[in-house]
């Protein structure tokens, strides 16, 4: 069902109303575009609705509720995308593949902020060079295409983590600098003894190189390493769970 709150949230000089579904995202997409919503208003479980396209979204069927009883809704349905102040919430899945048979729920979020460091168990980059293109590892465990990135050793900041890996990953050296926070994901898996059921977050960062296609070589767990187009990129990596989070970032569109 879709259910709307009442305009009450103040910001951009107008009042805002929370668009939702406790059935599926789907749902909700199709809904949103039905009446003209853009996907820019979509914050990782809802539409931000203004209050100027309140009165079309109950004509074309939405559910008044009270802000209590739509909040309750979406947490009853496994849909809430939890995340902090300042934070955009980009897509959530349920039962998702992560690989060798594992299934889990995962929250993609761009973000600025560091992650908790206690809760982040990983790290990974998008690598872009100068002429914007992007640097793809293929997974031996895993068998697909992915940024390059690995879980944190003892001790090991995130920083250096996303540093290590790139270099293992790929032999190229950047410095921890070098490496801007962009978002993150939240692994919620059932298994106890999984790496990430007691620390769920992987830290994403973005890195730009100022040279065009240094040489890579694949290391560590990666059997290739290359530098693609935006295009070659879509092909590799669309059905990977992370996409979302990294065509945000890259502004390459849904």
């Amino acid at each position: 069902m879709i259910l709307i709150d009442i305009p009450i949230w103040a910001a951009h000089g107008t009042v805002f109303a929370h668009l939702v579904s406790d059935t599926s995202f789907e749902e909700l997409h199709e809904f949103a575009a039905r009446v003209g919503m853009p996907r820019g208003a979509f914050d990782g479980d809802h539409y931000d609705v203004p209050e100027r396209r309140y009165a079309a979204c109950l004509a074309a069927g939405a559910t008044r509720v009270t802000g209590v009883e739509l909040v309750r809704r979406v947490n009853a349905s496994g849909l809430r995308l939890r995340k902090r102040k300042g934070e955009k919430g980009i897509h959530r899945w349920l039962g998702a593949p992560i690989g060798e048979g594992v299934t889990a729920d995962i929250d993609l979020v761009a973000s600025s902020m560091l992650t908790p460091d206690a809760l982040t168990g990983a790290a990974a980059t998008i690598v872009m060079d100068r002429n914007q293109s992007i640097l793809v590892v293929h997974s031996v465990r895993r068998g697909s295409w992915d940024c390059p990135g690995g879980r944190r050793e003892p001790g090991e900041t995130v920083t250096d983590c996303a540093a290590r890996e790139l270099a293992e990953e790929t032999g190229l050296q950047v410095p921890t600098d070098g490496f801007v926070r962009c978002g993150y994901e939240r692994i919620t898996v059932a298994d106890p003894g999984h790496w990430a059921a007691n620390r769920p977050l992987v830290q994403v960062f973005r890195a730009e190189l100022n040279i065009a296609r240094p040489t890579v070589v694949p290391g560590d767990d990666v059997d290739e390493a290359h530098w693609v187009s935006h295009d070659e990129f879509r092909d590799r990596c669309r059905e990977r769970f992370w996409w979302p989070l990294a065509a945000f970032v890259l502004d390459l569109g849904p």
